[in-house]
């Protein structure tokens, strides 16, 4: 017997996804990986994704856990072995004492930030952050029924948010504020001193600080600082992907003010009861010399690339004020070309063969008189990608 096809009269949409956009970039990525089966070449500049394989000893720790170990559900924080460690990276590498019962392992960052938005966001409470951003944060908040108040950035503030900024839109509906330092899109870093500000300010308006360090490590010609070098009452959350390249393992942690840490807690039990083991026990791993040899010398090549990339896109007329100094983007006004950010990607796409990513999907200032560079590519690569844009540019 045939089934009856959906209708829109019976198929029941959530209202919340009205207000979730599509990634613009997955549609983008998705033509490149046509054309690619078409068997053209295309010089990726889209996708936020190291291009280094995930480190031997991080994957041999996987082979012997797969090989030796029952694999098996984990409390739903993470294994007391793996927080450990991590307790350890903090008073390592920045000198930063905390109990292990405030770091909890998760499901990559993103479940890192869909806990703290459980935790925090009642409906209709509002998070304060940059327009510029990375898009899933505003759709994080709105998933947990908030709604992200975006506050225009621009070169002048580093595409950051400011004490003074967060003073400014502060409303009677905030309940906390989420920076990241460094920056997707932009590649900047908040200075500590402007860190403290902006706590102070969410601090005596009675509000949360989240954190995002996810780019920690991937910083050129210094290390960033962590806000947890100054406060016990924020949110921090980090990933294995970015600087471990680890971003298909699909893992991350979080450190949490102490009063939450139970609602954390018994949200992660009842959203996804635990994280992969056989993860956890390859990030073991992620802290041995050796591994953390082998990522030092990555971050050292993705200096090399972005200081190839950077003097290299301006030369093309592309405006870009600000100096990157972390993460693996340059932000572009690409205005001496276009208006139209997304239609200047998929042409360039198309009659190029290289994929960037659209300003518009990171926001609404602006947005269409930027666009989104991504270089964890070797420099040869990068090399044949400004080839590719030279010659679309000259028409």
């Amino acid at each position: 017997m045939n089934q009856p096809k959906d209708s829109p009269a019976t198929v029941r949409i959530a209202e919340r996804l009205a207000e979730i956009e599509k990634f613009h970039v997955v549609t983008l990525v998705t033509r490149a990986f046509e054309l690619e089966a078409q068997g053209k070449r295309v010089i990726n500049m889209v996708i936020g994704e190291p291009d280094f394989p995930t480190p031997q000893p991080i994957v041999d720790a996987a082979i012997d856990a797969l090989r030796h170990r029952q694999i098996r559900y984990t409390p739903s924080l993470g294994s007391d072995e793996l927080r450990a460690k991590l307790q350890n990276w903090y008073h390592t590498r920045y000198g930063v004492d905390l109990p292990k019962s405030r770091i909890a392992v998760t499901s990559g960052s993103s479940g890192a930030l869909l806990l703290t938005m459980g935790a925090l966001l009642s409906p209709g409470d509002e998070v304060l952050m940059a327009d510029p951003s990375y898009p899933c944060n505003r759709h994080f908040v709105r998933a947990m029924e908030g709604k992200a108040a975006t506050v225009p950035v621009d070169a002048d503030t580093g595409y950051q948010l400011t004490a003074e900024l967060v003073e400014k839109n502060w409303t009677s509906r905030t309940v906390a504020v989420m920076v990241a330092t460094p920056s997707n899109p932009t590649g900047t870093l908040i200075p500590i001193d402007q860190l403290k500000e902006i706590h102070a300010v969410v601090q005596r308006n009675g509000g949360v600080l989240i954190v995002d360090e996810i780019y920690h490590g991937l910083t050129y010609g210094f290390d960033a600082h962590s806000a947890l070098e100054f406060a016990d009452d924020v949110f921090v959350i980090n990933s294995f992907s970015k600087y471990f390249c680890m971003t298909g393992w699909r893992l991350g942690w979080m450190v949490i003010p102490q009063a939450y840490v139970g609602h954390i807690e018994k949200l992660a039990q009842n959203l996804y009861i635990s994280n992969s083991d056989v993860a956890q026990q390859a990030a073991m791993a992620a802290f041995t010399p050796e591994t953390l040899s082998i990522v030092e010398e990555n971050r050292h090549k993705f200096q090399q690339q972005r200081d190839y990339l950077l003097p290299a896109l301006r030369d093309l007329g592309f405006d870009i004020p600000v100096e990157p100094q972390g993460a693996f983007y340059i932000y572009a006004n690409c205005s001496a070309f276009t208006q139209d950010s997304y239609g200047f990607c998929y042409d360039l796409l198309e009659k190029a063969g290289v994929a960037v990513a659209p300003g518009i999907d990171f926001g609404e200032h602006r947005a269409a008189e930027h666009v989104r560079f991504s270089y964890p590519q070797s420099v040869p690569v990068l090399e044949e990608g400004v080839r590719r844009l030279r010659n679309y540019l000259k028409g």
